[in-house]
Protein backbone atom coordinates (compact mmCIF):
# COMPACT_ATOMS: atom_id res chain seq x y z
CA UNK A 1 0.00 0.00 0.00
CA UNK A 2 1.22 3.51 -0.79
CA UNK A 3 0.39 6.39 1.60
CA UNK A 4 -0.21 9.69 -0.18
CA UNK A 5 -0.55 13.03 1.59
CA UNK A 6 -1.50 15.69 -0.98
CA UNK A 7 -0.72 19.27 0.01
CA UNK A 8 -3.02 22.10 -1.13
CA UNK A 9 -0.49 23.12 -3.78
CA UNK A 10 1.05 19.70 -4.42
CA UNK A 11 2.12 18.47 -7.83
CA UNK A 12 -0.07 15.41 -8.36
CA UNK A 13 2.20 14.09 -11.08
CA UNK A 14 5.04 13.95 -8.57
CA UNK A 15 2.74 12.21 -6.08
CA UNK A 16 1.75 9.54 -8.59
CA UNK A 17 5.11 8.91 -10.26
CA UNK A 18 6.08 6.15 -7.77
CA UNK A 19 2.80 4.40 -8.57
CA UNK A 20 3.53 4.61 -12.28
CA UNK A 21 7.02 3.18 -11.85
CA UNK A 22 5.61 0.35 -9.73
CA UNK A 23 3.01 -0.49 -12.37
CA UNK A 24 5.54 -0.40 -15.20
CA UNK A 25 7.93 -2.61 -13.25
CA UNK A 26 5.17 -5.15 -12.75
CA UNK A 27 4.36 -5.11 -16.44
CA UNK A 28 7.97 -5.94 -17.31
CA UNK A 29 7.95 -9.13 -15.24
CA UNK A 30 8.60 -12.31 -17.29
CA UNK A 31 5.42 -13.88 -18.60
CA UNK A 32 3.34 -10.73 -18.19
CA UNK A 33 0.42 -10.69 -20.63
CA UNK A 34 -1.29 -7.52 -19.53
CA UNK A 35 -2.39 -5.05 -22.20
CA UNK A 36 0.12 -2.31 -23.09
CA UNK A 37 -0.05 1.04 -21.31
CA UNK A 38 -1.75 -0.49 -18.27
CA UNK A 39 0.62 1.38 -15.95
CA UNK A 40 0.05 4.75 -17.61
CA UNK A 41 -3.74 4.25 -17.72
CA UNK A 42 -3.83 3.18 -14.07
CA UNK A 43 -1.74 6.18 -13.11
CA UNK A 44 -4.25 8.37 -14.97
CA UNK A 45 -7.12 6.89 -12.97
CA UNK A 46 -5.29 7.43 -9.68
CA UNK A 47 -4.46 11.00 -10.63
CA UNK A 48 -8.07 11.67 -11.61
CA UNK A 49 -9.26 10.21 -8.31
CA UNK A 50 -6.84 12.37 -6.34
CA UNK A 51 -7.97 15.48 -8.18
CA UNK A 52 -11.62 14.76 -7.42
CA UNK A 53 -10.83 14.16 -3.75
CA UNK A 54 -8.72 17.30 -3.62
CA UNK A 55 -11.62 19.41 -4.88
CA UNK A 56 -14.30 17.70 -2.77
CA UNK A 57 -15.41 20.12 0.01
CA UNK A 58 -16.14 17.21 2.37
CA UNK A 59 -12.60 15.89 1.92
CA UNK A 60 -11.23 19.37 2.54
CA UNK A 61 -13.07 19.66 5.85
CA UNK A 62 -12.27 16.22 7.28
CA UNK A 63 -9.09 15.46 9.22
CA UNK A 64 -9.42 11.71 8.78
CA UNK A 65 -7.55 9.46 6.36
CA UNK A 66 -9.55 8.41 3.30
CA UNK A 67 -8.71 4.99 1.83
CA UNK A 68 -9.42 3.95 -1.74
CA UNK A 69 -8.58 1.10 -4.12
CA UNK A 70 -8.22 1.25 -7.91
CA UNK A 71 -7.72 -1.93 -9.94
CA UNK A 72 -6.95 -2.54 -13.60
CA UNK A 73 -5.87 -5.70 -15.45
CA UNK A 74 -4.84 -7.50 -12.29
CA UNK A 75 -2.88 -4.60 -10.81
CA UNK A 76 -4.34 -3.16 -7.62
CA UNK A 77 -3.37 0.20 -6.12
CA UNK A 78 -4.54 0.89 -2.59
CA UNK A 79 -3.84 4.37 -1.24
CA UNK A 80 -4.84 6.56 1.68
CA UNK A 81 -4.92 10.33 1.79
CA UNK A 82 -5.98 13.22 3.95
CA UNK A 83 -6.06 16.97 3.53
CA UNK A 84 -3.46 19.20 5.20
CA UNK A 85 -4.32 22.89 5.30
CA UNK A 86 -1.93 25.45 3.85
CA UNK A 87 -1.32 27.11 7.21
CA UNK A 88 0.17 23.80 8.36
CA UNK A 89 2.05 22.88 5.19
CA UNK A 90 3.61 26.34 4.83
CA UNK A 91 3.86 27.10 8.54
CA UNK A 92 6.84 29.27 9.47
CA UNK A 93 8.48 28.53 12.79
CA UNK A 94 10.84 30.81 14.71
CA UNK A 95 14.49 29.83 14.30
CA UNK A 96 17.63 30.73 16.24
CA UNK A 97 19.79 29.09 13.59
CA UNK A 98 22.75 31.26 12.62
CA UNK A 99 24.69 28.88 10.35
CA UNK A 100 23.77 27.89 6.81
CA UNK A 101 21.21 29.85 4.81
CA UNK A 102 17.88 27.98 5.02
CA UNK A 103 15.75 29.09 7.95
CA UNK A 104 18.13 31.97 8.72
CA UNK A 105 17.09 35.63 8.68
CA UNK A 106 17.97 37.24 5.38
CA UNK A 107 19.72 40.11 7.17
CA UNK A 108 22.00 37.62 8.96
CA UNK A 109 22.87 35.84 5.70
CA UNK A 110 23.66 39.01 3.73
CA UNK A 111 25.73 40.44 6.58
CA UNK A 112 27.73 37.20 6.88
CA UNK A 113 28.26 37.00 3.12
CA UNK A 114 28.88 40.76 2.83
CA UNK A 115 26.44 40.77 -0.05
CA UNK A 116 23.28 42.65 -0.95
CA UNK A 117 21.42 39.56 -2.19
CA UNK A 118 21.94 36.09 -0.69
CA UNK A 119 24.35 33.90 -2.68
CA UNK A 120 21.75 31.14 -3.03
CA UNK A 121 19.28 33.54 -4.66
CA UNK A 122 21.88 34.91 -7.06
CA UNK A 123 23.15 31.50 -8.11
CA UNK A 124 19.73 29.90 -8.59
CA UNK A 125 18.50 32.88 -10.60
CA UNK A 126 21.65 32.86 -12.73
CA UNK A 127 21.28 29.14 -13.51
CA UNK A 128 17.56 29.47 -14.36
CA UNK A 129 18.27 32.38 -16.71
CA UNK A 130 21.18 30.51 -18.27
CA UNK A 131 19.37 27.31 -19.23
CA UNK A 132 15.85 27.24 -17.80
CA UNK A 133 14.16 30.48 -18.81
CA UNK A 134 12.51 28.76 -21.79
CA UNK A 135 11.61 25.61 -19.85
CA UNK A 136 7.85 24.99 -20.04
CA UNK A 137 6.30 25.49 -16.61
CA UNK A 138 9.48 26.77 -14.96
CA UNK A 139 8.75 27.44 -11.24
CA UNK A 140 5.34 25.75 -11.61
CA UNK A 141 6.58 22.20 -12.23
CA UNK A 142 8.10 20.60 -9.15
CA UNK A 143 11.66 19.32 -9.11
CA UNK A 144 12.68 15.96 -7.65
CA UNK A 145 12.56 16.25 -3.85
CA UNK A 146 15.85 14.41 -3.30
CA UNK A 147 17.65 16.77 -5.71
CA UNK A 148 16.21 19.81 -3.93
CA UNK A 149 17.30 18.45 -0.54
CA UNK A 150 20.79 17.77 -1.91
CA UNK A 151 21.08 21.37 -3.10
CA UNK A 152 19.71 22.64 0.21
CA UNK A 153 22.35 20.68 2.12
CA UNK A 154 25.10 21.91 -0.22
CA UNK A 155 24.13 25.58 0.19
CA UNK A 156 23.80 25.18 3.97
CA UNK A 157 27.27 23.60 4.15
CA UNK A 158 28.74 26.15 1.71
CA UNK A 159 29.94 23.21 -0.38
CA UNK A 160 32.83 24.17 -2.66
CA UNK A 161 31.30 22.03 -5.43
CA UNK A 162 27.97 23.86 -5.41
CA UNK A 163 28.54 25.49 -8.82
CA UNK A 164 29.30 22.10 -10.37
CA UNK A 165 26.18 20.65 -8.72
CA UNK A 166 24.06 23.47 -10.12
CA UNK A 167 25.39 22.97 -13.65
CA UNK A 168 24.54 19.25 -13.52
CA UNK A 169 21.19 19.47 -11.72
CA UNK A 170 17.76 19.38 -13.34
CA UNK A 171 16.58 22.96 -13.76
CA UNK A 172 13.26 22.31 -12.01
CA UNK A 173 15.17 21.19 -8.91
CA UNK A 174 17.09 24.48 -8.94
CA UNK A 175 13.85 26.45 -9.30
CA UNK A 176 12.38 24.38 -6.46
CA UNK A 177 15.40 25.12 -4.26
CA UNK A 178 14.89 28.86 -4.74
CA UNK A 179 11.21 28.57 -3.82
CA UNK A 180 12.11 26.46 -0.77
CA UNK A 181 14.62 29.04 0.40
CA UNK A 182 11.98 31.78 0.46
CA UNK A 183 9.41 29.43 1.99
CA UNK A 184 11.73 28.52 4.88
CA UNK A 185 12.70 32.07 5.81
CA UNK A 186 11.83 32.71 9.49
CA UNK A 187 9.46 35.37 8.23
CA UNK A 188 8.30 36.08 4.67
CA UNK A 189 10.42 38.36 2.50
CA UNK A 190 7.81 41.15 2.71
CA UNK A 191 7.73 40.72 6.52
CA UNK A 192 5.05 39.87 9.06
CA UNK A 193 4.81 43.44 10.29
CA UNK A 194 3.82 44.90 6.92
CA UNK A 195 1.43 42.13 5.92
CA UNK A 196 -1.79 43.92 7.04
CA UNK A 197 -0.67 47.11 5.27
CA UNK A 198 -0.01 45.24 2.00
CA UNK A 199 -3.51 43.74 2.24
CA UNK A 200 -5.03 47.17 2.75
CA UNK A 201 -2.92 48.82 0.05
CA UNK A 202 -3.78 46.37 -2.71
CA UNK A 203 -7.49 46.83 -1.93
CA UNK A 204 -7.41 50.58 -2.58
CA UNK A 205 -9.55 51.59 -5.57
CA UNK A 206 -7.90 54.94 -6.33
CA UNK A 207 -4.85 54.30 -8.59
CA UNK A 208 -2.83 57.23 -7.24
CA UNK A 209 -3.49 56.30 -3.63
CA UNK A 210 -2.61 52.68 -4.35
CA UNK A 211 0.63 53.69 -6.08
CA UNK A 212 1.70 55.89 -3.17
CA UNK A 213 0.83 53.23 -0.62
CA UNK A 214 2.49 50.31 -2.43
CA UNK A 215 5.71 52.27 -3.05
CA UNK A 216 5.77 53.51 0.55
CA UNK A 217 5.49 49.92 1.78
CA UNK A 218 8.52 48.93 -0.29
CA UNK A 219 10.49 51.83 1.17
CA UNK A 220 9.56 50.58 4.63
CA UNK A 221 11.14 47.14 4.07
CA UNK A 222 14.59 46.43 5.57
CA UNK A 223 17.28 46.98 2.93
CA UNK A 224 18.26 43.28 2.50
CA UNK A 225 14.60 42.34 2.00
CA UNK A 226 13.95 45.19 -0.43
CA UNK A 227 17.06 44.63 -2.55
CA UNK A 228 16.41 40.88 -2.74
CA UNK A 229 12.76 41.47 -3.63
CA UNK A 230 13.65 43.89 -6.43
CA UNK A 231 16.28 41.44 -7.71
CA UNK A 232 13.73 38.61 -7.78
CA UNK A 233 11.11 40.91 -9.33
CA UNK A 234 13.30 41.72 -12.34
CA UNK A 235 14.16 38.04 -12.76
CA UNK A 236 10.50 37.01 -12.81
CA UNK A 237 9.78 39.73 -15.38
CA UNK A 238 12.49 38.29 -17.61
CA UNK A 239 10.98 34.82 -17.19
CA UNK A 240 7.55 36.17 -18.18
CA UNK A 241 9.03 37.72 -21.34
CA UNK A 242 9.45 34.13 -22.57
CA UNK A 243 5.78 33.31 -21.90
CA UNK A 244 5.10 32.20 -25.53
CA UNK A 245 7.70 29.47 -24.96
CA UNK A 246 7.62 28.67 -21.23
CA UNK A 247 3.88 29.30 -20.73
CA UNK A 248 4.59 31.26 -17.53
CA UNK A 249 2.76 34.60 -17.52
CA UNK A 250 3.16 37.29 -14.88
CA UNK A 251 -0.04 36.05 -13.27
CA UNK A 252 1.22 32.46 -13.20
CA UNK A 253 4.45 33.56 -11.55
CA UNK A 254 2.56 35.72 -9.04
CA UNK A 255 0.39 32.71 -8.18
CA UNK A 256 3.50 30.59 -7.53
CA UNK A 257 5.50 33.16 -5.53
CA UNK A 258 2.86 35.46 -4.00
CA UNK A 259 1.80 33.28 -1.03
CA UNK A 260 5.47 32.44 -0.35
CA UNK A 261 6.80 36.00 -0.30
CA UNK A 262 3.80 37.47 1.50
CA UNK A 263 2.05 35.48 4.22
CA UNK A 264 0.39 36.35 7.52
CA UNK A 265 2.24 35.63 10.72
CA UNK A 266 1.18 32.64 12.81
CA UNK A 267 -0.87 34.97 15.02
CA UNK A 268 -2.63 36.50 11.97
CA UNK A 269 -3.35 33.01 10.61
CA UNK A 270 -5.03 31.91 13.82
CA UNK A 271 -7.20 35.03 13.82
CA UNK A 272 -8.36 34.75 10.20
CA UNK A 273 -8.40 31.03 9.46
CA UNK A 274 -11.84 29.63 10.25
CA UNK A 275 -11.78 26.44 8.18
CA UNK A 276 -9.59 24.54 5.73
CA UNK A 277 -11.69 25.91 2.88
CA UNK A 278 -10.24 29.37 3.65
CA UNK A 279 -7.06 28.29 1.89
CA UNK A 280 -8.33 29.85 -1.32
CA UNK A 281 -9.77 32.80 0.56
CA UNK A 282 -9.59 36.48 -0.23
CA UNK A 283 -6.26 36.75 1.60
CA UNK A 284 -4.52 34.28 -0.73
CA UNK A 285 -5.89 36.00 -3.81
CA UNK A 286 -4.72 39.33 -2.39
CA UNK A 287 -1.21 37.92 -1.83
CA UNK A 288 -1.11 37.02 -5.52
CA UNK A 289 -2.43 40.44 -6.48
CA UNK A 290 0.25 42.23 -4.44
CA UNK A 291 3.07 40.48 -6.29
CA UNK A 292 1.26 40.88 -9.61
CA UNK A 293 0.99 44.63 -8.97
CA UNK A 294 4.76 44.94 -8.63
CA UNK A 295 5.40 42.61 -11.57
CA UNK A 296 3.22 44.77 -13.81
CA UNK A 297 4.76 47.99 -12.51
CA UNK A 298 7.50 49.79 -14.49
CA UNK A 299 11.03 49.01 -13.23
CA UNK A 300 11.47 49.99 -9.57
CA UNK A 301 14.86 51.39 -8.57
CA UNK A 302 16.23 50.91 -5.05
CA UNK A 303 18.07 54.24 -5.31
CA UNK A 304 14.92 56.05 -6.46
CA UNK A 305 12.89 54.58 -3.62
CA UNK A 306 15.48 55.70 -1.08
CA UNK A 307 15.71 59.14 -2.67
CA UNK A 308 11.94 59.51 -2.27
CA UNK A 309 12.28 58.46 1.36
CA UNK A 310 14.73 61.32 1.88
CA UNK A 311 12.31 63.78 0.26
CA UNK A 312 9.48 62.64 2.53
CA UNK A 313 11.75 63.02 5.56
CA UNK A 314 12.81 66.58 4.69
CA UNK A 315 9.23 67.58 3.89
CA UNK A 316 8.18 66.49 7.35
Amino acid sequence: MTDILPQPDCNLKAVCEPLERCCLDRLEEPGSKRPPNTGARLWGRVRSKLLRQKLDPQTVETKNWHTDVIEMNGIKVEFSMKFTSRDMSLKRTPSKKQTGVFGVKISVVTKRERSKVPYIVRQCVEEVEKRGIEEVGIYRISGVATDIQALKAAFDANNKDILLMLSDMDINAIAGTLKLYFRELPEPLLTDRLYPAFMEGIALSDPAAKENCMMHLLRTLPDPNLITFLFLLEHLKRVAEKEPINKMSLHNLATVFGPTLLRPSEVESKVHLTSAADIWSHDVMAQVQVLLYYLQHPPISFAELKRNTLYFSTDV
